[in-house]
């Protein structure tokens, strides 16, 4: 059985939450061991469908990639660019416009959730935002996008995108497949249990940042929203236990009923102390790595360099046959 071909990208900010990593960075780590390529894009050119300060965006993208770096990736396994550095990303993006209509873009969810009642000023970019994601991927015929479960309308936009493109034009794109985590999909805020955890929609003291320093992620889980009883189950009723049954799961490498179980008569003072100790021990080889790796940025430039020459090098054949088959180039005579 041949390997996959793994896709997944990532948004330049250094505030990156303990929701991206057990449900993004942590998939990355593991998809390197099966990808053939595994490739993993910092996209810079999502950034900017907001509003943002383009001195800060430079310095989030090493931010990032130190972190991913941190983590656990090997550019010697897998390919770790910046978007921007390669430019057919956004020309597939123009190409796939035109098999997406603006019916299609004007249901996503994340759309209406980001611009709220300002949606006449929002960026055209914005509303673009799922066309330029459906061109990151479709460009290495990527098999599985392994991305957290807030995505799932966006690739599925994706795969129709593929699915009409051959429709129309011939066999050319993969319909990749979505990959999420079965545990910790989506970890939610510490305060507000029924939303996702979040930097830009959350609350402050219910995100926990990956490069918070040990006494701060303590404070946040002793301060973490429970339920009503004593009980320590993952059921509907109790969205705040749940969450961090789930975080303290992934956090140990237990199973959700082996947690249950292991704290079965404790209360919840006991044990929101114990999921922040765990999540504190969980990420301390990641800080000390990252602060190791964030002053040579000289040498994330050396890393960022080589896997965009990789990524052009996958990218550029793929986007060639889409114009080829679009009609775009010299006839050329038999």
């Amino acid at each position: 059985m041949s390997k996959p071909i793994i896709f997944s990208g990532i948004q330049p900010t250094g505030r990156k939450h303990l929701g991206n990593y057990i449900g993004a960075i942590r998939q990355y780590v593991e998809g390197q061991e099966r990808g053939e390529p595994a490739i993993f894009c910092i996209v810079d050119l999502h950034a900017i469908s907001v509003p943002y300060d383009p001195e800060e965006l430079r310095e989030r993208v090493y931010d990032t990639a130190a972190i991913l770096l941190a983590a656990g990736l090997d550019p010697e396994r897998c390919i770790l660019f910046r978007q921007s550095d390669v430019e057919q990303h956004t020309e597939l993006t123009w190409l796939l416009s035109a098999v997406t209509s603006h019916g299609d873009l004007n249901r996503m969810h994340q759309f209406k959730e980001k611009v709220g009642k300002d949606r006449e000023l929002a960026s055209a970019a914005l509303f673009y935002y799922p066309v330029l994601m459906a061109a990151d991927v479709l460009a290495y015929r990527a098999t599985e996008v392994p991305v957290g479960d807030d995505q799932r309308q966006h690739v599925e936009l994706m795969r129709e995108i593929a699915r009409r493109f051959n429709a129309r034009f011939g066999e050319t794109l993969v319909v990749p497949e979505l990959v999420i985590p079965e545990v910790g999909a989506r970890i939610m805020d510490l305060q507000e249990p029924e939303r996702k955890m979040s930097t830009t929609g959350g609350t402050e003291q219910g995100t926990v940042l990956v490069l918070d320093e040990p006494e701060t992620i303590r404070k946040k889980f002793r301060s973490a929203v429970t339920d009503s009883g004593r009980e320590i189950a993952r059921t509907p009723n109790k969205p705040g236990v749940s969450n961090l049954i789930d975080i303290f799961s992934v956090a140990c490498e237990q199973e959700q009923k082996e947690v249950e179980r292991e704290f079965e008569g404790s209360g919840y003072g006991d044990f929101k102390k114990a999921v922040g100790d765990a999540v504190v021990t969980y990420l301390e080889p990641v800080q000390e790595r990252y602060r190791e790796l964030r002053p040579d940025q000289a040498e994330l430039d050396r890393i960022l360099d080589l896997g965009a020459e990789k990524a052009r090098k996958l990218a550029s054949p793929v986007v060639a046959e889409v114009r080829e088959r679009m009609g775009f180039g010299r006839l050329t005579l038999a």
